[in-house]
């Protein structure tokens, strides 16, 4: 198992976390499957930016993005160089440290369809 640090999200964890991981699986898949409800509007097929997440540590240890990951991530809210979609990035053997953004582009939750 592999640890993951969730720094406080004023909504989906106000105390932040610490949870483990097992590697080969998404980082979007360990935070629901922990009770943090990301948010996953286009159910995980790397549509959309709503699981957007930065890697404060441990981003150098992951699988790098492809091209379609990348396009997309140029339009997520809060866009850092270490940002990642987590529906996409897959948890490895290293400790995370990760922070969810406090905003998503997210249309149908902003009742704009």
């Amino acid at each position: 198992m592999t640890q993951i640090i969730v720094l406080p999200h004023i909504e989906l964890c106000p105390d932040g976390a610490v949870i483990e991981a097992t590697p080969g699986k998404s980082l979007c898949d360990s935070l629901l499957d922990n009770g943090i409800s990301i948010e996953h509007a286009c159910e995980k097929s790397c549509a959309c930016t709503t699981c957007h997440v930065v890697i404060r540590e441990g981003f150098d240890q992951l699988e790098p993005a492809l091209d379609s990951e990348e396009d997309l991530l140029d339009k997520a809210w809060g866009l850092e160089p270490n940002s990642r979609l987590s529906c996409q990035a897959v948890v490895g053997d290293v400790p995370l440290v990760i922070e969810i953004p406090r905003y998503t582009i997210n249309m149908a939750k902003e009742g704009k369809r």
